[in-house]
């Protein structure tokens, strides 16, 4: 895997940017691992780091605008089919995107904030973000925000990991299995959370 980006990153920024918007389009590799490897390998001194954290910043949010635009164009019936037909493949389950295009309704600034923290809803939401037609600038600045907080914590999690005397591939290992065990938890009380919550209720009376 190392190779292929090494390659990528030949092309200084602009490959940096490349990858960064190919993940919001294809995650391989995932965010994490890339955004690991960047800051071990990619940021000598924190300019660089800050420059890298803009440049992945805006290439994460150009992939999310657009899946925006794809999602505009298709339109919400022809969306909802698309993720019904092909979600599964992607992990990314059919009412688990309806939930979360019904939470776009009520509030998609706070929910297209929090899509970037979400396990494969933060690449494929923007679909329904298009579909619903929501207001393409709020849209874009809640998504710059959420993924400059996301890509800032793992940039910066390997710069600091970087030259520290410390095994980097095992510590990056580490990091990289807490964060899926975390996502995996989150979508398991997303798919299952409302049922026990009625169940709940429903013992309480």
């Amino acid at each position: 895997m190392t190779g292929p980006l090494t390659a990528i990153l030949g092309f200084g920024l602009f490959g940096v940017f490349c990858l960064a918007v190919t993940e919001k389009i294809l995650p391989v590799p995932p965010s994490h691992v890339l955004l690991l490897f960047l800051g071990m390998t990619a940021a000598p001194d924190d300019a660089t780091l800050g420059v890298l954290l803009l440049v992945t910043t805006l290439g994460s949010t150009t992939g999310c605008l657009f899946w925006y635009a794809t999602g505009h164009r298709i339109g919400p019936d022809r969306a909802d089919a698309l993720v019904a037909r092909f979600g599964k493949y992607v992990f990314l389950r059919h009412a688990t995107y309806r939930r979360l295009g019904q939470a776009y309704r009520r509030n998609h600034l706070w929910a297209s904030l929090l899509a970037q923290f979400i396990p494969t809803v933060r690449n494929y939401l923007p679909i329904a973000a298009g579909a619903l037609c929501l207001p393409v600038l709020p849209f874009a600045i809640a998504t710059l925000l959420g993924a400059m907080l996301w890509n800032a914590g793992f940039l910066i999690t390997g710069y600091l990991m970087r030259g520290g005397g410390q095994d980097s591939i095992t510590i990056g290992f580490r990091i990289i299995v807490i964060v899926v065990a975390l996502e995996t938890m989150f979508l398991l009380a997303l798919r299952y959370g409302p049922a026990c919550r009625r169940r709940i209720r429903l013992v309480l009376g």
